[in-house]
């Protein structure tokens, strides 16, 4: 039996084959190629091995599977490693999947279980699909779940498993999917790679043959690497492109394997614990969704791929222009000369005010208050409320930052509950920049932070929150349970609790930078911070690697006075704020020591930002040039954003002669006229020859307008 799944201009297509003993890959890539025969199944005789080791199986069990990546590895109670399950029924939204679902001779038996709600990551619709698998001497029931929404060129795919039987199971290896690539030849591998400070930078692997890893053990997302994974054939790197990401905000890890015959797969799952998940007798576990992406526009279409998919789950709140006072004030926070930032901060055109660390008791530094969230009377003599209202008189609305996971070994929380601190029993929990973790496995912990927030957020007027998370999770505790599943679920159950109760609250996801960045977090805040490195060029590049895999309404971004930690090299007022513009637009400098002539630049730029913003957070994204002028280009109904930056790394002295270097633009109408600027030039001729930055400044922010 076959399936197909249609998106946009792409279809996955799915069979099992007559002996039910797997589900395969028949085709994924462009409509065209769900018409035609198999364009990875194997060709020849398979000597010495099973054939399902040479299949391109959907998702692989170890006993059907022995010598090649498996996804799933159950033991039971004699110590066995291996299943056979076999095929029972087929449900879902497509058409072939109804009809199977009332000839398949297990549906009757399977239809009296409850299965756990489906958990896919993006909005509703599509083309859905169930396939159920019975081992019946392990009692294990195995299903497949596909989603692919509507009008998107994504697939979401994720995996229940259920103990029917009365003893208990093991699951040593658990991944939510093997996605099959077509490739021929071997794999032109793409991943993002980074440390703090330095965060999404784009890396290529070369792979003819064997294994390439990237994961985090840390408890979150990590800065190390990112859930990411794209794939091209060698053989055609610019061409149709394959990308697999990970809804998961815990340990994780993706691999790609290239076997003999030069065929990619991509695993992506969470990382599996050292003693594994039991799973008792009738109880079932669900893993994360992968989302695995095709375009035939190479690399740049996938990213644009899954900005869409991104796109399609976020809530539609205004992304205001806010002021972040943490770089002005740090820990020393006071109403007064808050106050006077906001007064500035409104000559330069914010519209959101947000406090960082150090408004409530005890936090003069890094080493105490965490977990004690009441407002320090010594910052806020007249109450929160009062500074909250003279931000109204200004025009402002009011942010806050929040780091509900952690806490400070001496603040009264840590004394009054030492149990609800993430420990090892009898050891020492590790202190990482002077705090701990509180243990939101806990479902008690889980409670007091939610209580916690919506307190906050019902005793003020607050419409932004940003929430951080500046440490990883590296104490072990007891590894019987499953500590990670159990953190992270808590996790996302508050920020859907906080979607639901306080819907007007804009949300920030920080992590110590761009800790946790990821599909389960894009699908519940409003935006992500990507780093803390705000420097102009070395924050180009970060944003550069970023928008690879996430979409701009998801890139907090701010202006601010750093000097680069990886290049210092001095930008331009403009520059900066047209690197922030490329994103959600925000300010973190210290306004007290801007002169009256920064201030009017940056309402110059905030104004044009108000007018743009809609097009860069909704608009496709074309990467126009690299190297000494970086271009970017964000396409929208009837017009285009255009930024130009000169990153200085050529004759930019004129010192020697050289030529005026234009940049074509993309994806215009060739038959109509388009004014830049002053300026009106036929679409062809911006096709082809492009816009000439003037000059002036180092940094360029050009919209392009439809006259026709």
């Amino acid at each position: 039996m076959r399936w197909t799944l249609r998106g946009a201009t792409t279809s996955y297509v799915v069979e099992v084959p007559s002996h039910g003993r797997w589900a395969s890959l028949v085709a994924w890539g462009p409509h065209a190629v769900a018409d035609g025969p198999s364009t990875v199944a194997p060709v020849g005789t398979e000597h010495f091995l099973p054939r399902a080791d040479v299949e391109p199986l959907e998702y692989a069990v170890r006993g059907v599977r022995y010598t090649s990546p498996a996804e799933l590895v159950v033991s039971g109670p004699d110590g066995s490693d291996e299943l056979r399950p076999v095929f029972t029924e087929a449900t879902g939204s497509t058409a072939a999947a109804r009809e199977a679902a009332s000839t398949s001779p297990g549906a009757a038996v399977l239809a009296s279980v409850n299965a756990p709600t489906p958990t896919p990551v993006g909005a509703g619709g599509g083309d859905s699909l169930e396939l159920t698998f019975v081992d019946s001497l392990r009692s294990l029931r195995l299903v497949l779940h596909y989603r692919m929404p509507a009008d998107q060129d994504v697939v979401e795919r994720w995996v229940s498993v259920f103990n029917d039987g009365s003893e208990q199971l093991t699951l040593h290896h658990h991944d939510s999917a093997g996605f099959v690539i077509p490739t021929l030849s071997g794999a032109l591998i793409r991943h993002l790679w980074g440390e703090w400070n330095g965060e999404f930078q784009q890396g290529e692997v070369v792979l003819r043959r064997g294994r390439f890893s990237v994961d985090s053990r840390q408890g979150i997302t990590g800065h190390s690497y990112s859930p990411f994974l794209s794939v091209a054939d060698i053989e055609d790197p610019a061409g149709t492109t394959w990308g697999v990401q990970l809804a998961w905000s815990g340990s994780w890890q993706l691999s790609a394997d290239v076997d003999t015959t030069g065929q990619t797969r991509i695993q992506a799952g969470r990382a599996p614990s050292s003693l594994g998940l039991a799973l008792a007798p009738g109880s079932s576990w669900v893993s994360p969704v992968a989302v695995g992406a095709c375009s035939s526009e190479g690399p740049d279409g996938l990213a644009r791929a899954f900005h869409a998919y991104q796109r399609s789950f976020a809530r539609g709140l205004p992304q205001k222009v806010v002021y972040n006072s943490w770089f002005a004030t740090e820990f020393d926070v006071r109403a007064d000369q808050q106050l006077e930032l906001a007064r500035r901060a409104v000559r330069a055109g914010v519209e959101t005010f947000v406090v960082d660390d150090g408004w409530f008791v005890g936090r003069s530094d890094d080493t105490a208050g965490l977990g004690d969230w009441e407002v320090d009377p010594a910052a806020f003599p007249d109450g929160l409320g009062s500074f909250i209202t003279d931000l109204k008189e200004l025009g402002l609305g009011f942010g806050l930052w929040v780091e509900p996971e952690s806490v400070s070994p001496g603040s009264a929380l840590a004394a009054k509950h030492p149990e609800w601190i993430l420990r090892t029993e009898g050891r020492e929990p590790l202190l990482i920049r002077n705090q701990l973790l509180l243990d939101l496995s806990r479902n008690d912990v889980a409670e007091w932070i939610w209580e916690t927030l919506d307190r906050l957020l019902s005793s003020y007027e607050i419409s932004y929150l940003k929430w951080d998370a500046n440490r990883a999770r590296l104490d072990a505790g007891d590894q019987r349970r499953d500590l990670d599943g159990d953190v992270v679920t808590n996790l996302y159950k508050i920020l859907d609790r906080l979607r639901a109760d306080h819907p007007q609250v804009f949300v920030e996801g920080c992590a110590g930078g761009g800790a946790r960045v990821d599909l389960g977090m894009a699908a519940r805040v409003d935006t992500l911070w990507p780093s803390d490195n705000t420097a102009p060029l070395d924050r180009l590049k970060i944003q550069r690697g970023f928008l690879t895999g996430y979409s701009p309404h998801l890139m907090s971004s701010w202006v601010t006075d750093a000097e680069g930690t990886h290049d210092g090299r001095e930008r331009s007022l403009d520059f900066r704020f047209h690197a922030a513009m490329a994103g959600g637009l925000g300010i973190g400098a210290n306004l007290s020591k801007w002169t009256d002539r920064q201030l009017t630049v940056a309402a110059g730029h905030v104004t044009k930002y108000r007018e743009i913003r809609q097009v860069v957070a909704e608009g496709d994204v074309y990467w126009l040039s690299e190297g000494p002028v970086a271009g970017v280009q964000y396409v929208g109904a009837d017009r285009s954003v255009v930024f130009l930056w000169n990153t200085g790394d050529s004759n930019v002295r004129g010192t020697l002669p050289t030529r005026p270097r234009r940049i074509p633009l993309a994806q215009l109408d060739p038959a109509k006229n388009y004014r830049v600027g002053d300026e009106t030039y036929p679409g062809s001729y911006l096709l082809q020859v492009g816009v000439l930055p003037d000059g002036t400044t180092d940094s360029h922010c050009l919209v392009v307008e439809t006259l026709d």
